[in-house]
């Protein structure tokens, strides 16, 4: 039987790319540090998954177990692996790669064949960041054996699956729209069949839409819904104060990509539509301090907030109301928060000007420096 191994047994891992492994017909083995969860998913060797939506549906998810992703038998189970995906956050991929390289080097003795990795993580180039990490523990004869043996697909995942109480800890609760599109010519030894896996030969058109749509809209909405004083992503977008700001960013970032890849720009309108109708799911309990935290990534220059300014202005677009959102992430004060703790202490001690230039790279004084400067002023008559 094909094996995948899920890195990530969280939400995500089990309520999106486990699930599509399972039904593609993997047994699918799950890698975390968590030992409750894999004790129970070697106890019980199924979940279930709740879709939230107006037509509401449980699924069980089969044929699963659990290994600790710290632990020793995981090298063995890389070993005999098909296909290797992640759902641990950008910032975990370091720590998985030496087990990783171990597995692959255990592969390479044992005369194994192809086995593919994808990073399913919202972070541009998962998966040839965790290709870099993964080649520094790997031996030169490692090295060799994955340049022909193994593949590094980028990717790009899109399903919203917030906090969900079920009856056991491995239920989990998704949202039903799902979008999975993997680089198709970095994958070795044939392409998986596996339902639901979008190929693409332009999988940067793909990241960046979803990152610069999905990802900015949710992020303005957190931000604002948050300076709002609201609690979800729901409430939030039915507020027209933060409607009346996400949904003209997006037109914003949309004109932006259209111009930039070719997008069909009704299509894209369109895309956009399904973005909101998704994000006024009320059976989606997403909380605005769950979507808007790490701030300070989530404003790094090549990322959702300042990316889809970077584009628009290289086309000389419009660009106000994606200013609007930059600047209300700088207004997310939330102490349980180490980045927006760590970001209002600098603003604190350095002034809101110097911090926002040095965050998102606007030059002082130049025009979007001044908008989000103005916006931010502006943005304080929303506080709820």
């Amino acid at each position: 039987m094909k094996k995948a191994i899920q890195f990530g047994a969280g939400n995500i891992g089990r309520g999106f790319i486990g699930a599509l492994l399972s039904n593609a017909g993997y047994h699918v083995v799950f890698a975390d540090i968590n030992e409750q969860m894999i004790n129970e998913l070697n106890e019980k060797k199924s979940y279930q998954i709740h879709i939230l939506d107006l037509e509401k549906s449980v699924e069980t998810i089969t044929n699963v177990s659990g290994c600790l992703s710290n632990g020793t038998d995981i090298v063995d189970e890389i070993a005999s692996a098909d296909i290797i995906t992640t759902a641990v956050g950008p910032n975990v991929l370091k720590f998985i790669a030496p087990t990783i390289a171990q597995g692959i080097e255990a592969r390479r003795n044992a005369g194994g064949g192809s086995l593919n990795i994808i990073a399913c993580e919202n972070m541009v180039g998962a998966t040839s960041h965790l290709q870099e990490q993964v080649l520094t523990h790997l031996s030169e004869e490692g090295k060799a054996y994955a340049e022909e043996h193994v593949g590094f697909a980028n990717c790009s995942v899109d399903r919203i699956v917030p906090p969900f109480q079920g009856d056991s800890i491995l239920d989990v609760g998704v949202e039903a729209f799902h979008e999975w599109i993997v680089e198709e010519p970095k994958l070795k030894g044939g392409t998986p069949e596996i339902a639901g896996m979008k190929l693409t030969d332009n999988l940067v058109a793909y990241v960046q839409r979803k990152l610069f749509t999905l990802n900015t809209g949710h992020a303005i909405t957190a931000y604002i819904g948050f300076l709002r004083g609201l609690e979800t992503i729901d409430q939030s977008i039915q507020d027209e104060s933060v409607r009346g700001i996400v949904r003209p960013a997006m037109e914003e970032s949309g004109a932006a990509l259209v111009q930039k890849h070719g997008f069909d720009a009704d299509e894209h309108a369109k895309y956009i539509d399904k973005i909101e109708t998704r994000f006024k799911n009320p059976y989606i309990r997403d909380e605005v301090i769950r979507v808007g935290r790490e701030p300070l990534r989530k404003l790094g220059q090549a990322d959702r907030l300042v990316g889809p300014v970077k584009m628009a202005t290289e086309f000389d677009l419009s660009r106000d109301h994606l200013l609007k959102g930059i600047a209300a992430a700088f207004h997310y004060d939330n102490t349980a928060d180490p980045q927006s703790a760590e970001l209002q202490g600098r603003i604190q001690a350095e002034g809101f000007g110097p911090v926002v230039s040095d965050v998102t790279g606007f030059a002082k004084d130049s025009e979007d420096y001044n908008k989000v400067i103005a916006a931010y002023e502006e943005l304080k008559s929303l506080k709820g």
